[in-house]
């Protein structure tokens, strides 16, 4: 299977139970013996659908959670689900199941997704949540396995604070903030100056890739810009359970209208 290692997906979805005609997820996952436990007491329980490979997978990404969450933490804060469940598929077709992907959907460029059963807004909690990790993730090397990794922990600790009808390529967009180091621009960035869209990444291969660049190139041209804590807000109010349109929301965050805003990301595409 073909994973693109800096390309991940999250499925914003409220409910991920198994599509009709997926083939069903084995009966019986056993977990590690004890979970692990890292950051502030967060506990990780890491879960084995069974298979040569995902023990292994497993044993890198109990390795690199503390990281994860330590960046999650700095970015988002510390108030979100203190048990962090990953699951770690043995075949295609138990990744597609688990995370309730569509059969019919193409999904070979996606390594890992976050998802939960159920989220309640008014209460600020979700249930059921965990991320499944693709079996081509156990050929990633450590640093994109890492970044892969701090993706789906943001979605994870941001799921109940993101609508079900939030701008898609935002919440990829902060992600990918949240989880990638710096790097530079390659020479054609400036080519498309225009902002960011869902229809980005829908369409699987070079052009899902860079649709998630981009969207990780406009977070880090708001937190360039404008500052962290504004590409905070920008998620809250753009995001967030009733947020309003986009043009709003850039005006509530970032005191600025979208002509402005765009101007100015069109410049730092091309500084």
């Amino acid at each position: 299977m073909l994973v693109t290692e800096l390309l991940v997906g999250s499925a914003l979805i409220a409910t991920a139970s198994v599509p009709p005609g997926a083939p069903p997820a084995p009966a019986v996952a056993v977990p590690t013996p004890a979970p692990l436990v890292v950051g502030d007491g967060r506990i990780v329980r890491l879960i084995s659908l069974g298979g040569a490979g995902t023990d292994g997978l497993l044993t890198r990404i109990a390795s690199a959670t503390g990281d994860a969450v330590g960046a999650v933490e700095r970015f988002w804060g510390t108030d979100w689900d203190h048990e962090i469940v990953v699951i770690a598929a043995d075949s295609q077709a138990q990744f597609v199941a688990e995370a309730g992907l569509a059969p019919s959907g193409n999904w070979a460029d996606i390594a890992a997704v976050s998802v939960a059963d159920g989220v309640d807004f008014a209460h600020h909690h979700a249930t059921g949540q965990r991320m499944v990790f693709a079996p081509g993730a156990a050929g990633m090397s450590a640093g994109s396995l890492r970044i892969v990794l701090t993706h789906e922990l943001f979605h994870f600790a941001a799921r109940a604070d993101t609508a079900l009808d939030a701008p898609r390529w935002l919440v990829e967009g902060v992600a990918d903030f949240v989880a990638r180091p710096p790097e530079p621009l390659p020479p054609d960035a400036a080519a498309n100056t225009a902002l960011p869209v869902d229809a980005d990444l829908d369409v699987a291969g070079p052009q899902r890739e860079r649709g998630y660049d981009r969207a990780w190139w406009f977070a880090r041209f708001v937190a360039d810009s404008y500052g962290v804590d504004a590409l905070r807000r920008l998620y809250g109010q753009a995001c967030g359970p009733g947020h309003g349109d986009f043009a709003t929301a850039v005006q509530r965050a970032l005191g600025a209208d979208t002509a402005a805003l765009r101007a100015r990301w069109a410049q730092w595409l091309t500084r």
